[in-house]
């Protein structure tokens, strides 16, 4: 990793907890989670050691954070993302990017998403060491019975956020199936 690069870690507070985001300093967010402990050794291992200097807000995540939390839901669509991963951990990415908020889908209709169909459990690992959890919506995958399944965050933020992005995207799924 470049030496060079710097890094900026700031902690949002969330109705779920607080969170973590960190940015580089071009401006793209390169991981957010909410258990330091959980991300931190991942982190390390794709960056190695690197300062992380504290800014509030850096180039408007926070805000951006906060005005999801607050239910304007569409407003992670946009932000600029850097991944660090295997070019298949990429695609997988880049393809939850585009499951729009209040929509949930499977891993397997995710494997035939991306070309493929046969990866069910490739794509499994690859959406669990998604290190931009949120904006890269690794919590919009569920399981074929339509069952929630694992969540680097928690069952119970799985939960929360899929009925916080159903209520504000007008979707109405799941309003009975999850409660808050």
């Amino acid at each position: 990793m470049d030496k060079s690069l710097k890094f900026f870690i700031d902690r949002v507070p969330t109705p779920i907890g607080e969170a973590q985001l960190i940015s580089d300093q071009e401006g793209q967010l390169r991981m957010f989670g909410w258990y330091e402990e959980r991300w931190w050794p991942r982190w390390r291992a794709r960056y190695g050691e690197v300062e992380l200097k504290e800014m509030r807000n850096p180039f408007g995540f926070t805000k951006a954070i906060e005005a999801y939390m607050n239910g304007e839901v569409h407003v992670i669509d946009t932000l600029p993302v850097a991944f660090a991963g295997t070019p298949f951990q990429i695609k997988v990415w880049y393809a939850l990017r585009a499951i729009p908020a209040g929509e949930t889908l499977s891993y397997g209709a995710l494997a035939k998403r991306i070309g493929k169909p046969k990866a069910v459990r490739a794509v499994g690992l690859a959406n669990g060491s998604n290190p931009i959890g949120l904006v890269v919506p690794c919590h919009r995958i569920i399981g074929s019975d339509g069952s929630l399944t694992g969540y680097g965050g928690g069952l119970e933020r799985k939960r929360w956020l899929l009925a916080h992005e159903a209520h504000h995207a007008g979707a109405g799924l799941f309003r009975k199936e999850i409660s808050v």
